[in-house]
């Protein structure tokens, strides 16, 4: 029989976590608890779930993420586009403007301005953190049965 205060499922985990990058800069992070039922329906990024088995409140535990096991994916090339600055609106001439285009085949996929130099805008329609390793460092901070209010908060909720 599993004591309380150890991750299985079933269980209610409220934790923090960080996401840096291979250089270290800080991606995202929260300081504020975030929990899920172990084992339900909530998705964790890239096998956090069973790196937290056997984790108890206070354990701090850090690992790696490949581009793959953070489902961000590998950079792809042909996502890239490069065209004159005089063929884009005026709206989107800023690096970080969000531009919404279209396929042939009618997929739509947001694009990010990521460069204007020289009389060219680049836009990208990769994962600003495709291509990219990624080191997670995640602080448990509870774990204990859930309450029936418990329940019902995380239903549906996703870590990433």
């Amino acid at each position: 029989m599993s004591q309380p205060n150890v991750i299985t499922t079933g269980l209610y985990v409220a934790l923090t976590y960080h996401i840096r990058d291979q250089h270290g800069r800080v991606l995202e992070q929260t300081d504020l608890p975030v929990h899920y039922i172990h084992g339900g329906d909530t998705e964790l990024i890239g096998g956090m779930d069973s790196a937290l088995v056997g984790c108890s409140a206070g354990d701090e535990i850090e690992f790696e993420l490949t581009p793959a096991d953070s489902g961000f994916g590998d950079h792809d090339p042909q996502l890239v586009f490069t065209d004159d600055l005089d063929n884009v609106p005026p709206q989107f001439r800023h690096v970080g403007a969000e531009v919404l285009m279209e396929s042939d085949d009618g997929e739509s996929r947001i694009f990010y301005v990521t460069a204007i130099a020289d009389g060219k805008l680049t836009v990208d329609g990769n994962h600003p953190l495709a291509g990219q390793h990624l080191i997670v460092t995640v602080r448990v901070v509870e774990v204990r049965p859930p309450r029936p209010d418990d329940l019902l908060e995380t239903a549906g909720a996703r870590l990433h």
